[in-house]
């Protein structure tokens, strides 16, 4: 009997194969650099803190569990026990609207390398990003702004000195609402969404750097060019943020800290408070090497390397299939 496939199940296996083909390069990317897979697991008893990022949570054994939205704090903790330079690659979760570039299940890479500089780890990330776009941009090159830079280049302010009284003025006279009582640090973050956002990685693959303290999270700050800044860099290409790296925090009592303060955060915007990692805490108390970090969006790789705007093309089976 033979068997006829329909153009679903034709498009179904070109992009199995497609996504295979890539995971394979992405392998092999690593084994060249001597970074060990590991696989975490995606289910744990404890939540990340962050006051923006809601998890997917249920009950198993009869306590509160939550599906990760990044393996990060299982995987600090295996550097903290020793194991060297690592990568993981895995379905993540975020119980986040479905859209063009948001599916609450996506692949997410994540590596560490200890003793990287913060340079370094910028430079190996845009080479793996060159692992999907190579075809399109031919010749390896980013450019790197720092998050003021970018500011100054699209949006004429200074995110370092404006005040919220400045900032209003400008949101109304665009006509841009926003919710009552927002903060200067929440209107910045605003306007980076707006006029920042859209307009990077265009010319060329784009490294932001030196965000604000206030968006820290899981980063070292660094004192440069008379402010605080956080060692923290995301990477775009036409207008889409494809990663989100770390020169990454070892103090465990300043990384408590930031965790209840995220946690204040959610406790005003009316959200349920998270309960705090205490074993990735007593790994970083234990002692971790100095080392950097970054996490990458794979889907959205795959959707320019597949040359769509639309995240539903490149899954196999998107949220409305699932």
């Amino acid at each position: 009997m033979s068997l006829v496939l329909t153009n679903k199940e034709n498009h179904l296996g070109c992009l199995a194969a497609s996504r295979a083909r890539m995971f394979k390069k992405v392998r092999a990317f690593f084994e060249e650099r001597r970074v060990m897979e590991v696989d975490c697991p995606i289910l744990s008893q404890r939540a990340s803190c962050n006051a923006h990022i809601e998890l997917i949570e249920g009950v198993a054994l009869g306590k509160r569990v939550f599906l990760h939205s990044s393996p990060e704090h299982g995987m600090k903790r295996l550097i903290a026990a020793g194991v060297g330079d690592i990568y993981q690659l895995s379905h993540v979760f975020r119980d986040e609207e479905a859209g063009e570039r948001h599916n609450p299940e996506f692949m997410m890479c994540e590596w560490y390398r200890m003793g990287f500089s913060f340079e370094e780890m910028i430079e190996e990330t845009a080479e793996f990003i060159y692992l999907f776009l190579e075809d399109e941009l031919k010749d390896f090159h980013y450019e790197t702004l720092s998050y003021k830079e970018a500011f100054r280049r699209y949006c004429d302010i200074d995110p370092a000195l404006v005040t919220l009284q400045e900032l209003q003025k400008k949101l109304q006279e665009l006509g841009i609402s926003y919710p009552e009582g927002s903060s200067c640090e929440e209107l910045i973050y605003l306007c980076f969404c707006l006029f920042v956002e859209p307009n990077l990685g265009f010319d060329t693959l784009t490294a932001i750097t030196d965000f604000p303290v206030t968006e820290a999270a899981l980063a070292n700050v660094r004192f440069k060019d008379g402010s605080w800044v956080a060692m923290r860099f995301e990477f775009y290409y036409k207008g889409f943020e494809l990663t989100n790296g770390y020169h990454e925090l070892l103090d465990h009592l300043e990384q408590k800290k930031r965790f209840d303060m995220e946690n204040e955060k959610r406790l005003i915007l009316g959200k349920k408070y998270q309960p705090v990692d205490e074993k990735f805490l007593s790994a970083l108390e234990k002692g971790m090497p100095d080392c950097c970090g970054v996490a990458v969006g794979v889907d959205r790789l795959m959707m320019l390397h597949c040359n769509t705007n639309n995240i539903d093309d490149v899954l196999l089976f998107p949220w409305g299939e699932s």
